[in-house]
């Protein structure tokens, strides 16, 4: 079982995995070592992973064919259905079109 400290009381050489991405790093298949709890009121608190810093591996390069892979995935995700045109923004699902063609009376 992992070890569980209060928030901010965490020893050092742990970190989340934001933490790890902002100083390129991965946590390379570690296993959590530890959980970190930060109590609200009435509510479950909420719970980050801990991992070693020490065995955290460094992020893998972007490589053009994964730049492409992602640009092609935004652009599907700005393209609106209905239209076919981009939107300039992420669709949401909860319209599954473009405000323009959801917000337009039906004909």
């Amino acid at each position: 079982m992992a070890d569980i400290y209060r928030w901010r009381l965490a020893p050092d050489g742990l970190a989340t995995r934001r933490q790890l991405r902002a100083l390129g790093l991965r946590p390379g298949g570690q296993d959590v070592v530890a959980e970190l709890h930060r109590p609200r009121r009435r509510k479950a608190p909420l719970v980050a992973y801990l991992y070693r810093v020490d065995r955290a591996k460094p992020v893998r390069p972007m490589t053009s064919a994964r730049a492409a892979a992602l640009a092609a995935a935004m652009r599907a995700r700005r393209t609106c259905p209905n239209c076919l045109n981009d939107a300039g923004y992420c669709i949401p699902r909860s319209l599954g079109m473009c405000v323009p063609c959801h917000d337009a009376p039906a004909a």
